[in-house]
């Protein structure tokens, strides 16, 4: 659940981002939307349709706040309503509901407006904050390429002008960069052929394709007695609907012949590489997949092998109880390995295998300084101190040229090591290979930390899951039970839950809830209510009464915790079972007649919210008759709605006679074809004929 946040005030005129949305809807999609002095929604861009889903006819005229502002958040909205008609202007981060049902955090800004009839109206302005963010990564990375490389690099507009010089460049050209600002290059440096090269830039914009190592010779103001020749290289600047924006263009100073051109073009492989190594490193949050990337990417165009390692305390699910360890103690695993050449003796380099460092080895150096080793001819021997590599030792001493040990070091830890080679025949890693290796495993160490940290974590909030759900339920009277829980696979596990618990006089409680949000916080949150839950119901406190007890654990727990639930009680005497709800689906009951139906009782509030308005429904279970209890994962898709799913469980509930575990696999095969998106709970419960 998305946790509010207090907007800041900005008073009087608008935020210059507003100023500047021309210039920002190139790389962000901007939404706007307006509403009239009665809250309703008066205009509603084709932006804002993009990133809410809503399209005009279905938000024209209706009022806004019930509509877009999540529950927890629609008192805040009309506070800030208030203000805006007042005349404030608000700016601050937001939830937003999107039409399928999910918050969408975005930056808002919210300005008085007029509305059509001259009231006080608001204009609402917002971008989604993850797209904000990665325009921020992005133009972080921009800033730190434009000022640190040595290649001179500039943006022109479609106009050609200048709208950006790194240093390098206006060193090149002899005129500062903030004069070539909005000029074209013949007036900066008109005796470098530079209509022609402005020839070449139209034809770049108008093609949309880049052209690479065009040489231009002439003279600059940097040295006007001599003729000095350049590599330039441009490309087209796209937004991400592949609209040209401009083009971006680099130049390297080739004038001192055969030499600065091998750099030059050495310098765009090594571009190339970075540029690589940023898609292609890191796309999922799975470890050993994410080590693979990292050699697949610098072998064979940067090395002729690379091999990553990390220590074994680090991998351990619980580094300190691994730390003490002495059985972890110096210990490497290896995750990825490529070794192209066919008569290299490769099986000794299986992902999987450990390899413990020696005393006084390169290995342990490097590991325990944080600092990289570049090996050659007479030091490769070092990497292979260990009898089991004496092939690869000696395959190496006859093949390897160069080698560069790089440790992989993420926030200030050190995880391992990468390994990289070069054959005999290949120019050894120079200065600038280095520099490039050591920024591109630094890269990968983050994205590798992030891969373990994630795995750690969904490791150690499974365990506290299955730790704290049933592994078996319980056998009562009146009642065939089972049950299910699937963590998403594309998330950390949550907190989903159900239980079964024996009460007196033969009565069963049947209990199915789920807290807001993911990992080993949403499990643990999930632990201590099913505690709650599990005490109150075997004092026999009745149902209503148990969900305001519950409402309130919940609230002792923090302001921002929520969660929903459903607590049954079936009594086999009558027959019948008393169900109350706090916000939870409502269960489904199939009779051995093969009518279905969802239980129409009072949804009830979540838990959490303090208003504790809880009701109970009872319903009477024919012998035969199949209660469902489940969480909204199962229900509810990106592809479909919650009545959607409602009618694809109640297709699911035939042939009421099946075993009650074929039913319930039968049921999540139905509705759940590919691996769901949200974590699911299933409990059913079947009535005795006899």
């Amino acid at each position: 659940m998305d946790t509010d946040q207090s907007p800041s005030e900005t008073p009087g005129r608008p935020p210059a981002a507003v100023g500047y949305a021309g210039v920002l809807r190139e790389v962000l999609p901007i939404a706007l939307w307006r509403e009239d002095a009665d809250g309703s929604v008066v205009e509603w861009s084709l932006a804002a349709q993009d990133l809410l889903g809503y399209r005009p006819e279905e938000l024209l005229g209706r009022p806004a706040t019930p509509v877009l502002a999540p529950e927890s958040n629609q008192e805040l909205a009309a506070q800030l309503t208030r203000r805006v008609h007042a005349g404030e202007t608000v700016v601050g981060t937001l939830p937003v509901r999107h039409r399928d049902g999910h918050d969408v955090t975005m930056e808002m800004w919210i300005l008085p407006e007029a509305d059509p009839r001259g009231r006080p109206g608001a204009m609402l302005i917002a971008v989604e904050t993850s797209e904000v963010l990665r325009m921020r990564d992005s133009l972080a990375a921009l800033q730190s390429l434009f000022t640190q490389s040595p290649i001179g690099l500039a943006t022109l507009g479609p106009d050609l002008r200048f709208l950006r010089v790194n240093d390098a460049l206006a060193r090149m050209n002899g005129v500062s960069a903030a004069e070539h600002l909005g000029k074209r290059l013949t007036e900066v440096v008109p005796g470098v052929n530079a209509s022609a090269l402005e020839a070449t830039m139209r034809q770049v914009l108008d093609r949309g394709e880049a052209v690479v190592d065009v040489r231009r010779t002439g003279r600059t103001p940097a040295d006007p007695d001599h003729d000095r020749t350049w590599s330039c290289s441009y490309a087209p600047l796209l937004d991400g609907s592949g609209r040209r924006l401009g083009l971006i263009a680099s130049l390297i100073d080739i004038t001192d012949g055969q030499r600065a051109l091998v750099e030059a073009e050495r310098a765009r492989s090594r571009f190339a590489l970075l540029a690589e190594a940023g898609t292609r490193i890191g796309t999922t949050l799975d470890l050993r997949q994410t080590a693979e990337e990292v050699v697949r990417v610098l072998v064979p165009h940067f090395a002729d092998s690379a091999d990553v390692q990390m220590l074994e305390a680090v991998l351990a699910p619980d580094e300190a109880a691994a730390a003490a360890g002495a059985s972890t103690q110096g210990l490497l695993r290896r995750l990825a390995a490529v070794f192209p050449d066919p008569s290299a003796p490769t099986a000794l380099l299986t992902p999987g295998q450990t390899f413990q460092i020696p005393l006084g080895t390169v290995y342990e150096r490097v590991v325990t300084e944080g600092r990289p080793m570049n090996l050659y001819h007479s030091d490769l021997p070092a990497l292979f101190p260990d009898s089991r590599y004496a092939a690869l030792r000696d395959y190496f001493t006859a093949h390897i040229g160069s080698a560069r040990l790089v440790p992989l070091i993420a926030r200030g830890k050190v995880l391992g090591a990468v390994t990289v080679t070069r054959v005999y025949g290949r120019e050894p890693f120079d200065e600038q290979d280095w520099v490039l290796l050591d920024e591109l495993v630094a890269r990968a160490a983050l994205n590798i930390d992030n891969a373990r940290m994630y795995t750690a974590q969904r490791e150690a909030a499974l365990t506290l899951q299955r730790s704290l759900t049933n592994s078996s339920l319980p056998k009562v009277d009146g009642l065939e039970l089972t049950g299910r829980y699937l963590p998403a696979s594309d998330h950390d596990v949550g907190g989903d839950w159900f239980d079964v618990i024996a009460l007196p006089e033969g009565r069963t409680a049947l209990v199915i809830g789920d807290v807001m949000g993911h990992g080993v916080h949403a499990a643990a949150v999930m632990g201590q209510l099913r505690t709650v839950v599990r005490t109150l119901a075997r004092h026999g406190v009745p149902p209503t009464e148990l969900l305001r007890s519950l409402d309130a654990a919940v609230a002792d727990l923090g302001e921002d915790e929520m969660a929903t639930c459903v607590y049954a009680v079936h009594d086999p005497a009558t027959g019948s079972v008393v169900v109350a709800r706090a916000g939870h689906p409502p269960p489904a009951v199939a009779t051995a007649d093969g009518t279905i139906t969802f239980l129409e009782g009072p949804a009830g509030t979540p838990l959490g919210t303090g208003v504790q308005d809880f009701r109970t429904d009872e319903v009477l279970l024919p012998p035969g008759s199949v209660l469902v209890l489940y969480t909204d994962g199962l229900i509810e898709a990106r592809d479909r709605d919650l009545d959607q799913g409602m009618d694809q469980l109640a297709r699911a509930l035939f042939d009421l006679e099946r075993p009650l575990s074929q039913l319930c696999d039968g049921i999540l095969e139905q509705l759940l074809p590919c691996a769901p998106g949200d974590d699911v709970a299933v409990l059913l419960a079947r009535t005795s004929v006899t």
